[in-house]
């Protein structure tokens, strides 16, 4: 998706899309740095769920609407990305 699109997309498109897809997603990070990181949320592509972290918990996930934690498949551990500092978004289903 161009950077417009991506900056018309909602949190749910977000989730929608990363359910599905292994994505490539470009952001400004908090601190200005912009970021490209290669994430999904496909339930087979993600790591069992552990009680000694909560991200990996479906529930903590999915609690704030402005961020998206996801599964860094190149640095194998979950980041988050703000829906409002996104530039690009991509499906690359690699």
């Amino acid at each position: 998706m161009k950077n417009g699109e991506a900056r018309m997309m909602t949190y749910q498109d977000y989730l929608d899309n990363l359910k599905q897809n292994v994505c490539e997603v470009t952001f400004n990070k908090v601190n200005g740095e912009q970021r490209v990181m290669t994430c999904t949320l496909k339930e087979d592509t993600l790591p069992p769920a552990k009680k000694d972290d909560p991200l990996t918990l479906k529930k903590v996930r999915e609690i704030n609407e402005n961020v998206v934690s996801v599964w860094d498949v190149n640095a194998k551990g979950w980041r988050s990305f703000r829906v409002a500092n996104v530039t690009n978004f991509e499906i690359k289903n690699v």
